[in-house]
């Protein structure tokens, strides 16, 4: 029989629909923890039907900037390893890679390489 798995976020907003407070849960989050804070999410959900991408991006007034450019650097890595990883496509997953590695250095998340 198949697991199922739920994932849980819950999303506080003020007067002008502006996210105050971002929590999330998962049923198979290791650490075992209940809801956990975020400052901000992306959330990308690929319709079967449609063929097209449904996104959420959301971030409170507490994220601050150098956060926001950590998060983006940490979510191009990750999305250079996903894409790896269901097409074996060697050279595009490097490009994304590359991208995500002169995000980071003109941030200045990571150091210049050279």
């Amino acid at each position: 029989m198949a697991k199922t798995s739920q994932i849980q976020i819950n999303v506080k907003l003020n007067d002008n629909n502006h996210p105050t407070d971002i929590e999330w849960k998962s049923d198979d989050n290791p650490s075992g923890k209940g809801l956990q804070s975020a400052k901000a999410m992306m959330l990308a959900l690929f319709d079967k039907e449609y063929k097209d991408t449904f996104k959420i991006d959301l971030w409170t007034d507490e994220l601050q900037v150098i956060e926001m450019d950590r998060f983006v650097y940490q979510a191009l890595k990750s999305m250079g390893d996903t894409y790896y990883k269901a097409t074996n496509n060697t050279k595009l997953a490097n490009d994304i890679q590359r991208f995500a590695q002169y995000f980071g250095e003109e941030t200045e998340i990571i150091k210049k390489e050279g």
